[in-house]
């Protein structure tokens, strides 16, 4: 899985630092020493994120890195730590659960099972079954877990989370999750073919994209 946001580079004692905007813990369920491929711009490099505390973390940029780039100015940032698999399943992107032409909005009966209810949607099976796939319960859909649910039914979709942070002028893909910051979890709904579909408030016809954190496309 790639991770992409925009975000300056801060010149430090050591060289430089870039702030990942989002919680490594909550999204990526990785702790500790992270080591992570990144990419400014074209230039690539390796190295071991630097915790902040409570699951935030920074990019350190190395001197020599960091004399390529002007600092205080915004770059596209891609880092990988790991791609998720797909257990043993009966489904490939040859042979998914479904072909993905429609959507119909699945609704939690209480907060803390949106990821759960996007899969259920994305692969048109009910929440009960997204939740025995995922094997979590509320609170516990980190977006490695919806991918690797992804995975098992065949659902094609990118390598990357785009990360936009209350952007307007965002064009979205026909097809996507979407990440929304609630408090100190992110809310995740489904995008489809110029609409939101919303485990908490169904069919949204007209989707503000100032409330979008990041997104990942899903192949159609």
């Amino acid at each position: 899985m790639k991770y992409t946001f925009e975000a300056e580079i801060s010149k430090n004692e050591t060289g430089g630092t870039i702030k990942i905007p989002f919680n490594v813990w909550e999204i990526c369920k990785k702790e500790g020493a992270v080591p992570v491929k990144v990419r400014i711009g074209e230039t690539v490099f390796v190295c071991n994120l630097n915790p902040e505390g409570n699951g935030y973390y920074n990019i350190p940029v190395q001197e020599s890195i960091l004399q390529q780039f002007e600092t205080e100015k915004v770059y596209p940032v891609t880092f990988r730590i790991t791609k998720s698999s797909a257990e043993d399943s009966p489904y490939s992107t040859g042979n998914p659960i479904r072909r993905i032409d429609s959507m119909e909005p699945v609704i939690q009966p209480h907060d803390g099972l949106c990821g759960q209810a996007c899969v259920a949607m994305l692969a048109g099976i009910t929440l009960e079954e997204a939740i025995d796939t995922m094997h979590c319960g509320e609170w516990q859909a980190t977006m490695d877990k919806i991918v690797s649910a992804l995975n098992y039914f065949g659902i094609d979709h990118s390598e990357e989370i785009i990360y936009t942070n209350g952007k307007e002028d965002v064009t979205l893909p026909k097809c996507c999750i979407i990440m929304e910051k609630m408090g100190r979890y992110s809310h995740y709904l489904v995008y489809f073919d110029g609409k939101g579909y919303d485990s908490n408030l169904g069919v949204i016809a007209h989707y503000d994209l100032t409330k979008i954190k990041g997104y990942m496309e899903i192949y159609v």
